[in-house]
């Protein structure tokens, strides 16, 4: 394992049943060459942000569909921000509507990536968005 990879926590916040799309990211990300760590559903922002600090990643990609984006990724950047883990990137994705997009931006996440994005503008996000430089 390469130490330069980029180290990528994929996880899904909130109470969603559905990880479809988080599956297809993480697949996305590992077959371009970064480590990823699947943290499984049903996630509190605590337990995240507690993954994120134990894994060291350099991004957090988060996924929801239930509608609670407003409140669930603000506070993963919260509490990044409180463990001194700003330099982490956060980024969303899932059922998104657009109006909530400039809030979420705003609130400190980085990207937010609706159905039919194309995986590989994920990860050329990444790889251009990153804070550490490799």
């Amino acid at each position: 394992m390469s130490e330069n990879r980029i180290r990528v926590l994929v996880a899904k916040p909130g109470l969603d049943g559905h990880d479809r799309g988080a599956k297809v990211i993480a697949r996305a990300l590992r077959d371009a060459g970064m480590e990823v760590i699947y943290t499984g559903l049903r996630q509190t922002p605590e337990q995240i942000v507690a993954a994120a600090i134990q894994e060291d990643v350099d991004v957090v990609a988060m996924s929801l569909l239930s509608g609670a984006h407003n409140h669930l990724f603000p506070r993963v950047v919260e509490l990044l921000k409180k463990k001194n883990a700003e330099d982490v990137l956060v980024i969303g994705g899932g059922i998104i509507p657009e109006e909530d997009i400039p809030y979420l931006k705003e609130k400190g996440i980085s990207e937010i990536f609706t159905p039919g994005t194309y995986t590989g503008s994920v990860v050329e996000y990444i790889r251009n968005n990153i804070k550490r430089k490799l």
